[in-house]
């Protein structure tokens, strides 16, 4: 956890897209007047204890719950002790999730503190990632994964449909061809017959993952097949398609646990 003086802030600002801002913070005392905002606020406290005034009362959000502040409902914020907190946040745009709901009114869940369940934490991981680049197929499954988490808790999840499995295999076999490449979400689109929306939710359904997180899974298998082979891990990097090496390296460690190099080590 940061410390910063008492009465000063620090802020990461991590990589967005149209819809969807994503940020690291941590404050000790005051960190927010009252004030509202046309997005959801949606964020997870990683230290501290984080508090705020909303909807009338005062709340209080631990290490590992998660806050959800709807559009244009009043609310400050402070550290709920002289110790400071600190939190990762999306604000996500109100049009980015109706697009996701498919045309149904907004969700809206009463209580803002919330102990979010190891799945629904997964779902939502991407929306806290401040390291990593946020590409369109992302951006949709931000918007499902928040739509569908507002209407769970809301009382209104919505109905499953039926399966596209031929489209989504043929998705998956895209992706998996080369995972170096990443078609957009147009083309994703045109290959499926599904709308991005529809597309990132069955996608989950049919394989336990979204799209963009099977991307990443072959781009680092195709990865370790380079550095079983030798190859530099900046050169293993950019074949399989990271921005870079750091880029690969928190991918790797994410997914496997230790960094690319302690795995090279491991093999000799």
């Amino acid at each position: 956890m940061c410390e910063p003086a008492p009465g000063r802030a620090r802020f990461r600002i991590g990589p967005g897209c149209d819809g969807v801002e994503r940020l690291e913070a941590c404050f000790r005392g005051l960190a927010f007047a009252p004030h509202r905002h046309d997005t959801y606020a949606i964020g997870v406290t990683l230290a501290g204890v984080q508090a705020f005034r909303y909807r009338g009362a005062r709340r209080y959000c631990l290490p590992g719950q998660c806050h959800i502040l709807h559009p244009d409902e009043p609310h400050d914020g402070a550290a709920g002790d002289d110790l400071g907190f600190a939190y990762r946040i999306a604000h996500v745009s109100p049009a980015l999730v109706q697009d996701a709901l498919g045309g149904k009114p907004l969700p809206f869940v009463e209580e803002p503190v919330v102990d979010l369940t190891g799945p629904w934490r997964d779902l939502l991981s991407p929306a806290w990632d401040v390291e990593n680049p946020l590409d369109e197929a992302g951006r949709a499954d931000i918007a499902v994964a928040v739509a569908d988490m507002l209407a769970a808790r809301s009382g209104a999840a919505p109905a499953a449909g039926p399966l596209r499995i031929r489209a989504l295999s043929d998705v998956r076999e895209r992706i998996a061809a080369d995972p170096a490449t990443w078609p957009s979400a147009a083309a994703l689109e045109r290959l499926s017959g599904l709308d991005r929306w529809t597309l990132a939710r069955q996608f989950r359904a049919a394989f336990g993952t979204s799209p963009s997180r099977f991307r990443t899974m072959r781009q680092l298998d195709r990865a370790r097949r380079s550095m079983e082979s030798g190859t530099p891990l900046a050169e293993a990097a950019a074949d399989a398609g990271f921005a870079d090496q750091s880029h690969l390296s928190r991918q790797f460690k994410r997914a496997f646990g230790l960094t690319p190099a302690r795995w090279v080590a491991a093999l000799a």
